[in-house]
């Protein structure tokens, strides 16, 4: 399968799964209406918030897709395109960051996870919805035209969208994944993640104090 595909995938199972799921530290600010249901549906798919980035992660099998949305200013400081050298070079260096997933996650070595496929894109360019890298490890060059539509919809501020893929051989040994984005990323506050996979659904708040989540 195809990581834009994926992609829809994972976004169609998180949001029509996971909505009932409380945040740890919201858990009673899910028990109201439906209308109020409706409302953080819309705010999980549209918030901007300087600070928060969000993570989905579903399992396929031996799979396992990862998902980051990041505001511009979590990742390089800024939400526009580069104004000038230093600039240029931050951002280079935060999509060359991006694109090694193994600066940004930290799996279990007894699943024997394999990265198959990255996907880097980000819009603080002139050229809005700017592909860095699409890394196939299949050779897959289809493009998704509703990608960048979704892309452009989702803020009309500058931010990174990371799309990652493993095959894990021993996938019931995957019980935790940790992530280092707060090391490489400092402006991050918080990570809002949302999993969905053989082991259940979950969803939490990673923090630089509490970088994992338990599978």
């Amino acid at each position: 399968m195809f990581i834009r595909n994926k992609k829809m995938l994972l976004s169609l199972a998180i949001s029509s799964s996971l909505f009932s799921i409380p945040y740890a530290a919201n858990a009673s600010d899910h028990e109201h209406h439906e209308h109020e249901h409706h409302d953080s549906e819309h705010r999980q798919h549209s918030a901007h918030v300087h600070g928060v980035v969000e993570m989905n992660i579903a399992q396929d099998g031996e799979h396992i897709l990862f998902e980051i949305t990041a505001p511009g200013s979590d990742v390089v400081g800024f939400e526009y395109a580069p104004k000038d050298e230093n600039q240029k070079q931050v951002l280079a260096q935060a999509v060359k960051t991006l694109n090694n997933p193994d600066s940004i996650f930290v799996l279990p070595s007894d699943a024997k996870c394999t990265l198959e496929e990255v996907h880097v894109s980000h819009n603080l360019s002139n050229d809005e919805g700017h592909d860095d890298h699409d890394h196939d490890h299949d050779h897959d060059h289809d493009h998704d035209e509703h990608d960048g539509e979704h892309h452009e919809e989702h803020s009309k501020h500058g931010e990174f969208n990371a799309q990652y893929e493993y095959h894990c051989e021993a996938i019931s040994a995957l019980n935790e994944i940790e992530t280092k984005w707060f090391t490489q990323f400092t402006h991050s506050q918080k990570m809002t993640v949302q999993y969905l996979g053989d082991s259940g659904q979950k969803a939490t708040t990673l923090t630089a104090d509490a970088p994992a989540i338990t599978l």
